[in-house]
């Protein structure tokens, strides 16, 4: 790349998953798209690791189910609660629309996943370019410039996704305003271990504190525990004698098991962030990801909301192609709908992030969350109810899943 502007229908700032799916659909539908990353090929990130019923069902629908499973990653079939009075709730999965299980993909393997995914639909997939500003002309957003190996990079394009994150370049450079800010968040520890016994995913809530053992890829189990940022700062030891203790707080009857197991290698920790939710879009630009909607890991709902907008965000730009209203009003409704399915798991996960609850109080959390994620589920369903491009793929060739659907290049007018 050069300092000469390239063109492109679309580009997408990020390729982890909201980006890389976005980027996914996009091209399936037959737009010629970019994505840039400042990291390399394949890196791990932070993460909660688990999807949800409804990320799970995403893959399912665009054909990539397959692909995760081969990949290793280990089915889970059952969702066991462990409250501090003792009480343990153990919930199997009911099979529907083609999911009969969950999984916890380590992000070097669902990252690189959609990533091969997107680049075998036609985007273009760029590691190593460090967007830095937004082009901007009379108003409008029409494209990002960078730094690749030192030099310029300049991208033109109808519409500028960012998907990077928490500190999104594009959502400050847009000037993206924040809708609501959370107060309540945790400080969460996690490593993986072998040889630690689980029956699914297993959640742990304790006085003040809370763990969890999620089945990954490699027969290892993520384990991770939380609590707010003072107490955890107050543990003694290194990050890994730290997690022990916050497990032993959460999940005293669960302690055993971990200490039979092998950690293999160091603790990462997340020293926790308020949740908020962005302005999803503006003139020649969205949010998607991250970068649009944070809420405490503690839900372990990222990698799903992800994927969900993903696909959201896809759906409003084939409806708006084309310029003005029509195309700001199709990115209105991305944000509404966005807003409607969210605002649910942020309440729930607020009050959570709290490590404050009563164990009565900390149910009735738990049931609202769940049924925020089953209005999500029914919401996606309600999609195929038209025949989109990256749908009728999946469903013709469950396999692949991967060549874009034969039809004209389309694009979006950046005037």
């Amino acid at each position: 790349m050069s300092g000469r502007a390239e063109r492109y229908d679309v580009v997408v700032v990020g390729a982890r998953v909201a980006g890389a799916a976005t980027a996914m659909l996009l091209a399936r539908a037959g737009l010629r798209v970019l994505v840039l990353d400042r990291g390399r090929p394949g890196a791990d990130t932070v993460s909660t690791h688990a999807l949800m019923r409804a990320g799970v069902l995403q893959l399912h629908r665009w054909g990539l189910l397959p692909r995760l499973q081969a990949a290793g990653t280990p089915p889970v079939r059952r969702t066991v609660f462990h409250y501090e009075s003792g009480e343990v709730a153990r919930i199997t999965l009911k099979p529907s629309a083609g999911v009969d299980a969950l999984y916890a993909p380590r992000r070097t393997v669902l990252d690189r996943l959609l990533v091969e995914a997107a680049v075998e639909a036609g985007a273009e997939v760029r590691f190593g370019v460090r967007v830095t500003d937004l082009l901007v002309e009379r108003g409008r957003v029409t494209g990002v410039a960078g730094l690749h190996d030192g030099r310029p990079v300049r991208v033109r394009a109808g519409l500028t996704v960012g998907a990077d994150g928490i500190r999104s370049v594009v959502a400050a450079r847009a000037g993206a305003a924040t809708r609501w800010r959370g107060s309540a968040h945790g400080s969460i520890l996690y490593a993986y271990a072998d040889g630690l016994p689980t029956d699914g995913y297993e959640w742990f809530y304790g006085d003040r504190a809370a763990a969890g053992f999620i089945p990954t890829n490699d027969g290892q189990v993520c384990v991770f525990g939380g609590a707010d940022g003072a107490r955890v700062g107050a543990l003694a030891g290194d990050p890994l004698a730290r997690l022990r203790q916050l497990v032993a707080v959460a999940a005293p009857t669960a302690a055993p098991r971990l200490a039979q197991a092998r950690f293999t290698g160091r603790a990462r920790s997340f020293p926790g962030l308020a949740g908020y939710l962005r302005q999803a879009h503006g003139r020649g630009w969205a949010l998607v990801g991250d970068a649009g909607y944070f809420k405490d890991p503690l839900s372990t709902h990222g990698m799903s909301d992800a994927l969900r907008d993903a696909e959201l965000l896809a759906v409003a730009v084939l409806a708006g192609l084309g310029e003005g209203a029509g195309a700001d009003s199709a990115l209105d409704g991305y944000e509404q709908e966005r807003d409607r399915l969210s605002r649910g798991l942020i309440a729930a996960t607020e009050r959570l992030a709290g490590y404050g609850w009563r164990e009565s109080e900390l149910r009735r959390d738990l049931l609202c969350l769940s049924s925020a994620m089953s209005d999500e589920v029914e919401a996606l369903l309600r999609l195929d109810d038209r025949p989109w491009p990256w749908r009728r793929e999946a469903q013709s060739r469950p396999e692949a899943a991967a060549q874009p659907v034969p039809r004209p290049t389309l694009s979006i007018n950046a005037g």
